[in-house]
C-alpha cells in the first residue's frame, strides 16, 4: 500500500515537474509584469499625492500674492508652478485667479496670457471652457468679435452650452446683430436650469429686445389647465 502510494505521488510530482517546465517560464514573467504593474501604480498614485500636495503649496503663495498686490511675485509663482506642477488641478486654478488679478488691475495682456496658457493646456474640461468664456469676455471688451467667437467655438461640456450662448448673444449685440443676439439668448434661457439665477439675467437681457420668454410657458400652462377642466 505504501508503494502504491509513493507511485503515486512520483507521478504527481513528475506531472508538476513537467508542467513547470512547459509554463514555469511564461508564469515567472506573467508574476514579474502583473507586481511590476502594481508596484507601478502605487508609485505613480504617491507621486501623484506629492504634486499635489507641492502644488497645494505654492497655491497658497500665489493667492498671498495677489492679496499683497505684488504683480511681479504673482507672475513669479505661476510660471514656476506651470513649469513644475502644471498637470495638477491647482495650476489650472492658479492660471483663473491670476488672470482675475491681472484683469481687476486693468492688466488686460497678462489676464489674457494666463487664460490661454488654462484653456490651452488644462487637462480638465471644465476649466478649458471657463479659461475660453472669459477669454471671449476679454477679447468682447477689446473689440476683437471674431477671435472672440473663435474661442467660443471650441468643443464645450455640456452643462456649458447655456453659458456659451449667452457670450454669443453679448458679442452679437454689440455689433448690431439683435436678431441673432435674440435667438441665441433665448437658446440660452432654454438651456439654463429653472433654479438658476443666470437664468433671469438671460430673461432681463430678453425683456430689453422686446422678447418675453415666459409668455409662451404662460400660454402652455393656460391651455392645460383650460383642457383638463373640460
Amino acid at each position: 500500500m505504501a508503494k502504491h502510494l509513493d507511485l503515486e505521488e512520483q507521478e504527481q510530482l513528475d506531472e508538476i515537474k513537467h508542467f513547470w517546465k512547459q509554463y514555469g517560464n511564461l508564469i515567472t514573467w506573467v508574476l514579474i509584469v502583473v507586481l511590476g504593474a502594481f508596484a507601478s501604480w502605487n508609485g505613480y498614485q504617491y507621486w501623484q499625492r506629492s504634486q499635489a500636495a507641492k502644488a497645494s503649496v505654492m497655491f497658497d503663495e500665489i493667492e498671498r500674492a495677489i492679496v499683497s498686490g505684488d504683480t511681479e511675485r504673482i507672475d513669479r509663482a505661476l510660471a514656476d508652478m506651470k513649469d513644475r506642477f502644471a498637470s495638477t488641478t491647482y495650476a489650472q486654478q492658479a492660471g483663473l485667479l491670476v488672470a482675475k488679478a491681472h484683469h481687476d488691475k486693468g492688466n488686460a495682456d497678462a489676464a489674457r496670457a494666463a487664460l490661454v496658457w488654462v484653456a490651452d493646456k488644462a487637462s480638465d474640461p471644465g476649466y478649458q471652457a471657463v479659461a475660453r468664456l472669459r477669454l471671449a469676455g476679454l477679447l468682447l471688451e477689446k473689440k476683437s468679435y471674431e477671435e472672440a467667437f473663435q474661442q467660443l467655438s471650441a468643443a464645450f461640456p455640456k452643462n456649458f452650452e447655456a453659458l456659451v450662448a449667452d457670450r454669443r448673444a453679448d458679442i452679437l449685440m454689440v455689433q448690431g446683430k439683435k436678431a441673432e443676439a435674440r435667438a441665441e439668448y433665448e437658446k440660452a434661457w432654454k438651456a439654463f436650469d429653472e433654479r438658476t439665477e443666470y437664468r433671469r439675467l438671460v430673461e432681463v437681457k430678453l425683456n430689453a429686445l422686446g422678447v418675453d420668454p415666459t409668455a409662451g410657458q404662460v400660454k402652455l400652462s393656460t391651455a392645460e389647465n383650460a383642457g383638463a377642466n373640460k
